[in-house]
C-alpha cells in the first residue's frame, strides 16, 4: 500500500528561488475528479504517468502511481475537461525536498510548496519563505484548481 503523507504551504517571498537545483514544466488532467478518488495523466518533462488518489485523511491518502507512455499520457489529457500547466521547482533543505509548484495560465500567480513526510507527526525544515499551511484547504488541491482556478476566487 502507498501512503502519501503531504504537507502544503503558500509562500512568504521568493528568497527560495536561489535555492531551485532542477526545474521541470508539467501538464496534468483529471479523468476522474470525485473526493474519494482522483485519476489524474500528467506529463513531466518526457515522461508520461497515470496516478490514483484515495480520499485524504488528514494529510495522508492512498496514492498509486505507474509510468506510462508519453504518447499515451499526451492522448489521455484530451480526455481531460481541463489541464493544469505548472512549473515544478525542487528545493533541498536539510535533507528534505520542498516541491514548489509554480501555476501558469488561468492559475497563474499561485505558487505553493509541498513538503512530502515519513509521518503525519515527523518535523521539516521551516524556511523564512514558507507561508501559512494550507494542507487541509480543499480550493489548492490541484483536482480542485482544475475546476475552479485560482484566477476565478
Amino acid at each position: 500500500m502507498a501512503l502519501e503523507i503531504e504537507r502544503k504551504f503558500l509562500l512568504n517571498n521568493d528568497n527560495w528561488r536561489p535555492l531551485v537545483h532542477k526545474s521541470t514544466r508539467i501538464a496534468q488532467g483529471y479523468l476522474n475528479a470525485e473526493p474519494e478518488r482522483t485519476v489524474r495523466v500528467r506529463v513531466k518533462g518526457d515522461s508520461g504517468f497515470l496516478t490514483i488518489k484515495g480520499k485524504n485523511d488528514g494529510i495522508s491518502r492512498l496514492e498509486f502511481e505507474y509510468p506510462i507512455p508519453v504518447a499515451d499520457a499526451l492522448d489521455l489529457l484530451k480526455l481531460c475537461p481541463n489541464v493544469l500547466d505548472k512549473t515544478r521547482h525542487l528545493v533541498n533543505i536539510d535533507g528534505h525536498t520542498f516541491e514548489i509548484d509554480e501555476f501558469h495560465g488561468l492559475n497563474d500567480g499561485l505558487i505553493v510548496a509541498e513538503i512530502e513526510l515519513e509521518s503525519e507527526t515527523a518535523s521539516y525544515p521551516q524556511p523564512d519563505w514558507l507561508g501559512d499551511e494550507v494542507s487541509g484547504d480543499a480550493r489548492y488541491y490541484n483536482s480542485a484548481l482544475s475546476e475552479k482556478p485560482f484566477s476565478s476566487w
